[in-house]
């Protein structure tokens, strides 16, 4: 069936030589080429999740500063809404305090055009009645 002469070895020694020389110039190449790629989508993987967790944290970091100035400044709101309540409600006061001294100070000056006009009326009628009975009665005698 076999025959066993210099064509099997040389056969042999071609096979061999053929497979290095695949292995040298096409196998080597292709597997250097496959695990540089694989190496640079593992790196860049590995890259984007750091970036990733990175812009995670960063998101949460300014995700509670914005929470904090929000808190922050919901309380001088509040704190000036307060001052300006109480700034009203002094100046109302004052406001009150200062009309209630202008009604009482413009009552005394009233009950004093009153009392002065009473006077004067009452002076008026003492002229006016004597006058009347000086025409009905005639002039009075000087004593």
């Amino acid at each position: 069936m076999f025959d066993f002469d210099a064509t099997l070895p040389f056969m042999a020694l071609q096979f061999l030589l053929l497979a290095a020389l695949l292995n040298a110039i096409f196998y080597k190449p292709l597997t250097k080429v496959l695990d540089d790629r694989d190496n640079y989508i593992r790196t860049n993987t590995l890259e984007a999740q750091e970036s990733l967790a990175k812009a995670e944290r960063l998101a949460t970091e300014y995700e509670q500063q914005l929470a904090d100035a929000r808190r922050q400044s919901q309380a001088t709101v509040e704190a000036a809404q307060l001052e300006a309540k109480k700034i009203t409600a002094e100046k109302i006061a004052e406001a009150q305090k200062e009309a209630q001294s202008q009604r009482e100070q413009a009552s005394v000056e009233i009950e004093q055009q009153k009392q002065e006009a009473f006077r004067t009326l009452e002076q008026q009628v003492d002229a006016l009645s004597r006058q009347i009975l000086e025409k009905l009665l005639g002039p009075t005698p000087v004593r």
